[in-house]
């Protein structure tokens, strides 16, 4: 996994800037009504400060599908499923997360949709 400071997303390269889907070409995001799925690992105080909760609300707000959990080494891991623009403001969110989270780092990558129906929290 790729370490990246001041809560910086990761995006998996591709040769045009563009973030390249889990294998195929990459998404262009004039493409409005396309599916994209993020994985992000989030690291810092970010459990015990419903970030999960938060979480969970603002992907509903946004009609944005996935899941987010706990991990054991204090982390938080998301699967954020819709639209691009829908799915990029909740991946800006993990950035600050709720207001008495501490985000230290995020860690974000592309995969292939798996046309997920609702948002729940693990």
């Amino acid at each position: 996994m790729s370490r990246h400071d001041n809560a910086e997303s990761c995006y998996l390269p591709y040769e045009d800037g563009l973030n390249a889907p889990f294998g195929g070409q990459p998404h262009r995001h004039g493409n409005v009504g396309a599916v994209v799925r993020y994985r992000v690992f989030v690291s810092g105080r970010v459990q015990g400060v419903f970030f999960r909760d938060t979480c969970r609300q603002i992907a509903e707000e946004h009609g944005v599908s996935g899941w987010v959990r706990n991990l054991p080494d204090g982390r938080v891991e998301a699967v954020f499923e819709g639209t691009q623009d829908d799915v990029q403001k909740l991946v800006d969110w993990t950035r600050h997360g709720p207001r008495r989270a501490t985000v230290a780092d995020v860690w974000v990558r592309q995969e292939q949709p798996e046309g997920l129906g609702t948002f729940q929290v693990r």
